[in-house]
This record gives structure tokens, sequence and C-alpha cells, in this order.
């Protein structure tokens, strides 16, 4: 039986309005899905009119326009169900969901769905598990000591992954399912004998290292900023009780 990193995987990725998990919007999003390593993935595309203005600094990045939005884009209500189900189908079938930065794109497809649906992701995973494996966690506690930035890009770059697109959700949805592949493949020897369940489980604790961090060094340079240590999906705010 192959290793995790040689068969089946589906990753999903977003393109937004912004990047406040809270506020901001999903304006399309990819699921990719390979039955192995080399084998023909299956994609499927979604795209949103968000029902809100997108930031010129939003499309300078993803190219997504308010008029082609409003034009070939659907309304989210059925979307966010769509994408929903088509990731709890994933976890019940038993395929690791790669999701670059997880936290973002998990708990905005979350906040999505409240907004949408009043729902949440839990409701329609039910008792499936998820099994994430995020590249930038894998990356920055396997090679926790390498300079530089860990964008998508930078990764792409380092594990030799061709990066065709990027910021098209599906480009950027393949091209991390490739680099979680090449990390595997790289650092075998100590994740070839670890289920995506078991790394699951590590990733949580090592993702709340690095943000504790993270938090460390924003208190010496003296920013007030805070770092989320959830990982794959931040709770929701508690809402105070109105006064």
């Amino acid at each position: 039986m192959p290793c995790w990193y040689e068969g089946p995987l589906a990753a999903f990725d977003t393109e937004t309005t912004g990047v406040d998990v809270e506020e901001d919007r999903i304006v399309s999003a990819a699921l990719v899905v390979q039955d192995g390593a080399g084998t023909r993935p299956r994609v499927t595309r979604w795209l949103v009119n968000p029902g809100i203005p997108v930031p010129s600094g939003a499309t300078e990045i993803h190219g997504l326009t308010d008029l082609h939005l409003q034009r070939n884009g659907r309304w989210p209500a059925p979307v966010v169900e769509e994408m929903a189900k088509a990731l709890a189908e994933q976890c019940a079938a038993g395929r690791p969901l790669v999701v670059m930065n997880a936290p973002f794109d998990l708990t905005l497809l979350d906040r999505e769905l409240g907004r949408h649906r009043a729902s949440s992701l839990g409701r329609y995973l039910g008792d499936t598990p998820m099994r994430v494996l995020d590249p930038r966690v894998l990356d920055k506690h396997l090679d926790r000591y390498r300079k530089g930035r860990r964008t998508l890009t930078d990764l792409c770059s380092q594990y030799e992954v061709v990066l065709d697109g990027a910021h098209d959700a599906a480009a950027d949805a393949a091209a991390s399912l490739e680099v979680v592949r090449s990390i595997g493949r790289r650092f075998s020897g100590r994740l070839e004998r670890l289920s995506a369940a078991e790394l699951h489980s590590l990733q949580t604790g090592w993702h709340a290292a690095q943000a504790r961090g993270l938090q460390a060094w924003f208190a010496r340079q003296g920013t007030p900023e805070t770092v989320d240590p959830s990982w794959p999906l931040r709770p929701r705010p508690v809402l105070s009780a109105a006064a």
C-alpha cells in the first residue's frame, strides 16, 4: 500500500475579497482530486458573485472584477453549500485534504456557510474526521531553520513544483497538492510511518508552536498583532451580550 503522499489526495483553495476571515467573501474556489501520484486530476471550480464590491487590491491579485463576477458568478448560498458537501464527500472517502494555510480557507468557508446557510462546516462533516495536510505548516516544521518567505510560490520553487497561473484557485490547489507530495518524499524518513490522521493531529501542535513563535516575534517588534494558534479551523468569535 502506498504512503499517504503517493496515494489519493484532494486539495482545496479559494480566492477572496480580502484577508479577514470574519468579514471577507469567497469569489472563486476549486477542488482538485487525484487518485494517486501522477494520475490525471479531477477539477471542480466555483465562481461566486459575493454580493459586495471587490476591492481593487484583491482584483489585482486574482484578476476577478466586480463586472465579471456579477455576470458570471453564482449567488453564494448554493455555491458554499456545494463546496462544503464536496469537502465532506472527500473526507468521507478517506482522502486527506490539502489546504495551503488551512486556517484561512477553511475558516472563511465556515463563515460563509454561517452567513448564507445559517450553518457551519462542522455540520456538513458530521462525525466524519478531516485529515488536513497544510504544506505551510509541514514545511515550517520539517525545515524550520530555512530562511525566507513560505508563500505557495516560494514553496513551489523550493520543492520544484510548477505553478502555472498563481492566484487561480484550481492552479493553486493543484500546486499545493504537488508540494505536499514533494514534502512527503523529501522527508520520507520522518513521515512515511505516519498516517494522514496522525499527521493531522501533529500539525495541530506544530501550528500552535509556530503561532507562539510568531506572536513572540511581534511582541519583540512592538507590533500589536494577535496570532491565532487554532488549526485547521478557527473557532467562531464569541459574541458579547448586548448591554
